[in-house]
């Protein structure tokens, strides 16, 4: 099992944003097709329409896994509170 650095609700929010800002972005049209559980799960959980179970809490952090690896970054070492800072560290990674 994975240890975050990232807290769960901010991994929520990660992938809330992703999903809200991202979902008609060609670029991002495979690995939204593949997480077709965790993003809208996250969305769902970020804005208090479900409640967040432990199997719920699974799919968020593969999908969080799953971005951080497609960004060259681990996840076990992230620390964010946002997307944008997720885009960021990706950035400073590649520069």
């Amino acid at each position: 099992m994975t240890e975050y650095k990232t807290p769960y609700e901010n991994r929520c929010i990660v992938l809330h944003d992703l999903w809200n800002d991202f979902k008609g972005d060609p670029e991002f049209a495979e690995f939204f097709e593949y997480n077709d559980l965790g993003l809208p799960l996250a969305f769902m959980i970020n804005s208090n329409i479900v409640a967040s179970t432990p199997i719920a809490e699974t799919y968020i952090n593969e999908t969080f896994d799953l971005l951080c690896e497609a960004m060259e970054l681990d996840s076990s070492d992230v620390e964010v509170d946002g997307l944008d800072d997720l885009f960021e560290l990706r950035d400073e990674l590649h520069e």
